[in-house]
């Protein structure tokens, strides 16, 4: 990438359009030079000439500048979303941190977000933070103040009273009741052949 496209994607540079798109790897997200969100790190930008090449590298529209003058469907925006939560939901994830990875408003993905999904997008962030946790705590001798932290929870109240709201059990509750139902491992010492 050449400086000076560069500083027309950071300077949200209108004269630009239509000489370039550029898109984000983390995001899967192309837009016009000129768009408002915040700037990308330079290392995870591809460039394309036209908006078709980024179509075609699998990059979808930004639902903010619109580069291909249509606007992304409501269900695939959500699925962008949900995809970015689902690889990132042990991280800080705010309404406005994904409205802004995702080049919307905070108030219009909260709305689409729960028509698509019938849930809040920090309903679905809980959601799979807890199920996580659930599989620590069945499959790992974690303790339970390090797995709230693993998902995203680091506040140890928080995440209990989060679990217990989600599942009606505490952690450590859920772990107990979960290790004692798998079964014991069978000795065959004193078996005749």
């Amino acid at each position: 990438m050449t400086e000076e496209k560069w500083r027309a994607i950071v300077a949200n540079d209108a004269s630009a359009d239509g000489r370039f798109f550029y898109a984000v790897k983390t995001t899967g997200i192309f837009c016009r030079p000129s768009c408002k969100s915040k700037p990308p790190k330079p290392g995870n930008v591809v460039l394309f000439g036209k908006a078709e090449e980024a179509l075609a590298a699998r990059f979808r529209p930004c639902k903010r500048c619109k580069p291909t003058g249509r606007r992304l469907p409501d269900e695939e925006w959500i699925s962008l979303v949900t995809e970015y939560i689902d690889r990132h939901y042990e991280e800080s994830l705010t309404l406005d941190a994904l409205a802004e990875m995702s080049h919307g408003s905070p108030y219009h993905l909260h709305r689409t977000f729960k028509k698509v999904k019938g849930v809040t997008p920090v309903e679905y962030v809980q959601r799979r933070r807890i199920e996580r946790a659930r599989e620590l705590l069945a499959g790992t001798d974690r303790a339970v103040n390090e797995i709230g932290p693993a998902v995203g929870l680091p506040s140890l109240p928080y995440f209990i009273t989060l679990f217990k709201k989600r599942t009606g059990l505490t952690p450590a509750a859920y772990r107990e009741r979960h290790v004692s139902r798998q079964p014991k491992e069978v000795s065959n010492y004193g078996e005749s052949n």
